[in-house]
């Protein structure tokens, strides 16, 4: 997570919210249902993303209409083209950029 959101993520607000989305839609993966396919949904998913802008914004950060969860490759999936935060060297070791 982007530290100017950890606070967000850590809140019982959204600790709340985030568990009773995923209940909502019976804790599938949205994306994989639409497609047929049974997963496990892990990540509740921002539509319009979280910025410094908006963290503070519940039209953003708590509305359902705003949120989706996925599993985690439909997440990677959603993200990938973005940068990615951490590398992986020659031997498979993680690191921050």
């Amino acid at each position: 997570m982007k530290e100017f959101a950890a606070q967000f993520y850590k809140s019982k607000r959204w600790q709340d919210c985030r568990r009773a989305y995923a209940s909502s839609v019976g804790g599938l993966c949205e994306r994989c249902l639409r497609k047929g396919l049974y997963s496990a949904g892990e990540i509740v998913h921002h539509k319009v993303p979280i910025t410094p802008e908006t963290i503070d914004d519940p039209n953003v950060t708590l509305n359902w209409d705003n949120l989706e969860l996925l599993c985690r490759d439909c997440h990677g999936d959603q993200h990938r083209g973005f940068e990615r935060r951490w590398t992986v060297d020659e031997c498979g070791r993680i690191a921050a950029r």
